[in-house]
């Protein structure tokens, strides 16, 4: 056991050797900076390029049409056609691996306008059932309901920016009216949806009415623009693509293996290229953390060697005044996890700094976008990795110290 009185002693010596401690430290601190703050850094970075797809569930697909690549009987290609509400009956009756099948209209450049306020922004038309697909963040009032469409209520639900412009001054504006072109809605939501899946328009500039009301008032008929689905549970949307392409193409005398004219967006595939990415910025992160740590150990290593061929003559003395080979281990080792842990809890407190640094730079209105710190544990493992490194960048140089003869040491003096 190395009582307080040695440990007084090693930082003496440290200290006594400073220039030489802080620059093998210096090796210590920045890999220790490098592993903490790159995985922090790497945690709010995934969370931020997340937070783009939030809400938006992970076995869904976007289902629209575009015009014919090959001809099939007997129509040309590039032959345009659109999805109708009859598409939607047959994916859910054709279709039972699939959960939610939801339509969508929608329109661009439209003006809403409160007053004498106006913004640019697309409208939506959908279904509630929308909301298992890309869920909205209500910040006030609701989503569209079931008695929005039975009673064909002349309601909306406004995106963040559309409620940023069109009321300055904050508040609920559930319950105001909004002009949309020549027609009035009344206002009985507001979804703060961050996610950026710009299908027909992002979420915080859009402004979502009703299915039916919109096909009534824009004179869509029965025409539908997108179809979004998600998967039962363990049904792989790939799996199902051509059954689904299918279904859809023979119904408007499209070829079922013309995948350009009926497109189907698989979201599975864009979350698995992102799992794929981060798993290999994680491999990343400990290699080059890890790599810079093993470095400033090897410099603690060197550097302890340095000391022992220096104190040669100090530890034979020690030798010959009744101090056990396991006296002179345990100090040499001693010495090289306090120069490591004392570098390595710097170097931890600076990359926990940064980190709260760049929380601080991305929460806008008191809302925090990611966090980047690392976790307790985390923060437990970089500790217990420092004191890991500490004993094996000090074993080599203590084994050399227990080798030295008191005669040998006495003979270099």
């Amino acid at each position: 056991m190395i009582d307080f009185d040695t440990y007084h002693e090693l930082l003496q010596t440290l200290l006594r050797n400073k220039t030489r401690s802080l620059l093998t430290g210096f090796g210590v601190f920045w890999g220790v900076f490098m592993l903490v703050g790159l995985m922090g850094g790497g945690k709010g970075m995934k969370q931020l390029l997340n937070n783009n797809f939030e809400g938006f569930a992970t076995n869904a697909a976007l289902i629209w049409a575009q015009p014919t690549t090959k001809p099939f009987h007997g129509f040309r290609k590039g032959r345009t056609w659109n999805m109708t509400t009859s598409d939607v009956e047959r994916l859910r009756a054709q279709v039972p691996e699939l959960d939610v099948v939801s339509p969508m209209v929608s329109n661009g450049g439209t003006r809403a306008v409160v007053g004498k306020r106006t913004f640019a922004c697309s409208v939506k038309g959908v279904l509630p059932e929308y909301a298992r697909v890309d869920a909205p963040k209500m910040r006030y009032g609701r989503y569209i309901n079931e008695m929005d469409i039975a009673k064909s209520r002349k309601v909306c639900v406004i995106g963040e920016r559309v409620y940023r412009t069109l009321f300055p001054g904050g508040g609920d504006p559930c319950g105001a009216t909004v002009r949309l072109d020549s027609t009035y809605y009344s206002i009985v939501g507001v979804d703060f949806s961050k996610g950026n899946m710009n299908f027909n328009g992002s979420a915080d500039e859009s402004v979502t009415l009703p299915l039916t009301l919109m096909q009534r008032i824009y004179n869509l008929g029965d025409a539908v623009h997108m179809v979004a689905v998600t998967g039962r549970r363990g049904v792989t949307i790939s799996e199902i693509t051509p059954h689904i392409r299918s279904v859809i193409a023979r119904a408007h005398d499209v070829d079922p293996e013309d995948e350009q004219s009926v497109m189907v967006f698989n979201t599975e595939v864009l979350f698995g290229v992102l799992d794929s990415l981060f798993d290999g910025v994680d491999f990343l992160i400990w290699l080059v953390g890890i790599g810079t740590l093993l470095a400033g150990a090897i410099g603690v290593s060197n550097i302890m060697m340095v000391t022992v061929r220096e104190r040669t003559s100090e530890i034979g003395i020690r030798r010959a005044i009744g101090a056990t080979p396991r006296v002179i281990l345990g100090q040499i080792v001693a010495e090289s996890i306090l120069l490591t842990t004392v570098a390595g809890m710097g170097g931890i407190l600076l990359a926990v700094l940064t980190l709260q640094g760049m929380e601080l730079a991305n929460t806008e209105d008191g809302i925090l976008a990611a966090h980047f710190q690392v976790t307790f544990w985390q923060a437990v493992g970089a500790v217990s990795l420092l004191a890991l490194l500490g004993v094996a960048a000090g074993l080599m140089p203590a084994l050399r110290a227990m080798r030295i003869k008191p005669v040998d040491a006495m003979r270099e003096e």
